[in-house]
């Protein structure tokens, strides 16, 4: 029976095999709630990147910058970290390259898997399809806060695993752990997550409504994966 893993933050990767196996990256506040915003609604693809020069010399060559530091909008960048900024029509068929404090580093921590996904609540459904089409093992990489563990993507791996959990067993205490956080908090996984500091650190920049709209379940029926180095649905 194939196996589902949990890596709490990506400063413990190290500690997992990824080859052969199905990563998928989640960082529910906010980046890959936006990568899947963004492909659900016509951008062409993005292109993670780990550090701001790299996403402004893209800007170069035309593609919209996208990002964040300490949950604050890059200076010079066309978006920040908001789903909504993704939705507007002026994005529909170009590429975006995306740079942030922890979701896009952890994309990029995961070279190494046979297959790189993106997961959110917002396409929760299928990704859990793709992945028991797939059947494979997998490692659910949780972005987490500066290397540090955090509720809302340890609540999304919990959520995953109680989806996938009749097809595949569970390995480690760390996949023990958030499946269990999102079985005791299932009927109300938006006051859980709003609990935690990431929450209370962002609804402190006025943006409450991306921390509603990021906990909202299956509003996207896309699979996003990284091909080459670019995101696509």
């Amino acid at each position: 029976m194939n196996s589902i893993e949990v890596c709490l933050t990506p400063d413990l990767i190290h500690q997992h095999e990824l080859a052969g196996k199905i990563v998928v990256v989640v960082d529910i506040f906010r980046a890959t709630s936006c990568i899947v915003t963004g492909l659900a609604n016509g951008v062409a693809a993005i292109k993670p990147v780990g550090e701001i020069d790299e996403a402004l010399e893209l800007g170069k060559q035309g593609y919209a910058m996208a990002g964040e530091r300490g949950g604050k909008k890059v200076d010079g960048f066309d978006m920040g970290n908001s789903p909504f900024e993704y939705m507007g029509k002026e994005l529909v068929g170009k590429k975006v390259a995306i740079s942030t404090t922890n979701g896009s580093k952890a994309i990029l921590k995961s070279d190494g898997a046979q297959e790189i996904l993106v997961g959110a609540f917002l396409n929760l459904k299928a990704t859990v399809g793709y992945l028991l089409d797939a059947s494979r093992s997998i490692v659910i990489l949780c972005a987490g806060w500066k290397g540090t563990v955090n509720i809302e993507d340890t609540l999304y791996a919990g959520a995953l695993i109680d989806e996938l959990a009749e097809e595949m067993e569970t390995s480690g205490d760390s996949a023990v752990l958030a499946h269990q956080l999102f079985v005791g908090n299932h009927e109300n996984t938006e006051a859980i997550a709003g609990e935690s500091s990431h929450a209370k650190r962002l609804a402190g920049f006025g943006v409450e409504k991306d921390l509603v709209f990021c906990m909202t379940e299956n509003e996207y029926n896309i699979v996003v994966k990284l091909e080459g180095d670019h995101l696509v649905s």
